[in-house]
Formats: structure tokens, sequence, C-alpha cells
């Protein structure tokens, strides 16, 4: 469980980045307040729902146009 959670909090080079924190709190916060929801009746205001929700799509959308960056290790040498 703990390397997953390390996982999840690395970029595409395999650093932490404060991107990847930040939607997996937010993330947190939505089964949070979908929990309450569901089981104990507390009503979460739909603005703050949905803007949880679009702040991760920006983050998810923003790791999609991340490129990897090479580094000696990573380029093929010619023979």
């Amino acid at each position: 469980m703990k390397t997953f959670l390390k996982q999840i909090l690395r970029d595409k080079n395999g650093d932490f980045s404060l991107r990847e924190a930040v939607i997996a709190i937010l993330l947190l916060i939505i089964i949070i307040s979908w929990i309450g929801q569901q089981f104990f009746g507390k009503a979460v205001p739909e603005f703050m729902f949905y803007s949880f929700t679009s702040l991760v799509a920006a983050g998810c959308f923003g790791y999609s146009l991340e490129k990897k960056t090479c580094t000696q290790n990573d380029v093929p040498s010619i023979p």
C-alpha cells in the first residue's frame, strides 16, 4: 500500500509533484463528500462538487500534456 501511494504522487519523470498531490487530495475530498451524502445525509453544495471535479480534470489534462524528459540513460546509443 505504501508503494502504491508513492507511485500515485509521482509524475512521468518519477519525481514527486505538487500537482499529483493536489489531485489525490481533491479525489479524497470527492470520495468523502460522496460517502457523507450517501450514508449520513450531509448535502454537499453542487458548486463545490463541480469545482473539485473540474480541478481534478484540469490536473489530469495537464498530466496528459506533460512530456517525459529524456536523460542520458534513456537515449539509445548509435553503434
